[in-house]
């Protein structure tokens, strides 16, 4: 099977402290199996382009779809139909189980690929690459898929980006390079949510604001507590102020997507016997498309004030033909029957969406794997991803 292959071969190159080898491998591969415009920017993102009327692994290197940027190298390309297979090739520092002298053990038992990175989530990207090699596309003049509004040439993108487990460094610099395609397939997982084995499709994600609240007061002998303003009280206060928020929530796909608060660190003081002058809460939101919890109200108290440390947009495809399009060709792939569902994780399709792509996540990791000593990927799974990306770029493009 090929894309067990390609995946043993992704997932034996450490990725966790430098991705360089990794972007290599991909680059390399590319430029050997396809015909594409294949390009590897300033930070390690491998972005290839095929355009329409051709067939496997021909390209044309027009960047349909991609937004303009006068900035130099820039990607600055017509208007047109396109769609992305969007994965990441970094991956989260190995547990000592999953190294030997410094390289990745692999462990292939009972149809599973076993190492780190299996799941999250380069069997997906492997399974992307064969893809987007093998896919047939057409010159997309709207008579059959979505808006028809076919205004030239259909692209197929294949993008494997840095920095996903730090924040989305890489799909962040390529959407500020013009990055920007019309729609997404992200193969994280999707795989296991409406039932064991199951690969269903997501159609929306949580994200994730992380922040700090700084309370500030005047120190004083504890003696006199009277002479000073106790920071923690302020930072006590704003604890009330962040519990009587109410998270706030969405419906999609039929199911109610929550968002939640949660105060998780505080540090304060400086000595037993001293008033404290500073106290730092960080409270850890996860947000919802469309709404945020009112935060900043805790500004509205004394010596309080508040700061955003990280925001990772959610996501929310709101195309619903290219996620029925996605639904169905998922649907052929497997003999079960995957629905749209909706994901707790933040990805880096919230980058996309934000940045106006139609995004979707569809992959082989299932919950909980990601990221565990025994992360592993079902063989058979990732197969089965590779058909469904193929037949949508087929279908969606054609």
């Amino acid at each position: 099977m090929e894309v067990a292959e390609l995946t043993r071969e992704l997932v034996s190159i450490p990725s966790h402290a430098d991705e360089t080898a990794a972007g290599d491998y991909i680059e390399a591969w590319l430029r050997r199996e396809t015909d594409a415009d294949v390009v590897r920017d300033e930070v390690g993102n491998v972005i290839a382009r095929r355009s329409g009327d051709v067939g496997a692994g021909a390209g044309a290197g027009a960047g349909v779809g991609s937004r303009t940027d006068s900035s130099p190298g820039a990607e600055t390309t017509p208007a047109g139909r396109s769609l992305a297979l969007v994965g990441h090739h970094d991956v989260v520092e190995p547990a000592d189980a999953q190294l030997d002298d410094g390289e990745y053990v692999l462990e292939e038992r009972d149809g599973r690929l076993y190492g780190r990175g299996a799941a999250d989530m380069k069997g997906a990207v492997a399974a992307a690459l064969l893809a987007f090699r093998d896919a047939t596309i057409g010159s997309n003049e709207g008579e059959e898929n979505g808006d028809g509004d076919g205004d030239g040439a259909a692209e197929l993108v294949f993008a494997s980006f840095v920095g996903e487990e730090v924040g989305g460094v890489g799909a962040r610099r390529a959407i500020d390079r013009g990055f920007g395609p019309d729609y997404a397939i992200v193969g994280e997982g999707s795989t296991g949510y409406s039932g064991p084995g199951v690969t269903d499709v997501a159609v929306a994600h949580k994200g994730r604001r992380g922040s700090t609240i700084t309370a500030r007061g005047t120190a004083a002998h504890a003696s006199e507590v009277g002479a000073g303003e106790n920071a923690i009280y302020r930072a006590t206060d704003a604890v009330d102020r962040v519990r009587d928020l109410e998270p706030p929530s969405v419906e999609v796909a039929g199911e109610t997507l929550e968002g939640s608060l949660a105060v998780t660190e505080i540090e304060g003081g400086s000595a037993m016997n001293v008033v404290p002058d500073r106290c730092e809460l960080t409270v850890d939101e996860r947000t919802v498309p469309g709404e945020r919890a009112a935060l900043e109200r805790v500004e509205d108290l004394a010596g309080v004030e508040w700061t955003v440390d990280q925001d990772l947009p959610p996501m929310r495809c709101d195309d619903e033909a290219f996620a029925t399009a996605v639904l169905e060709a998922a649907d052929d792939a497997q003999s079960g029957s995957p629905e749209l569902i909706t994901k707790p994780h933040a990805t880096d399709a919230g980058w996309l969406a934000e940045a106006g792509t139609e995004c979707v996540i569809c992959g082989a990791a299932e919950p909980s794997e990601a990221h565990t000593e025994d992360e592993s990927v079902s063989l058979e799974v990732l197969e089965r991803c590779r058909e469904t990306y193929r037949t949508v770029a087929a279908s969606w493009l054609g």
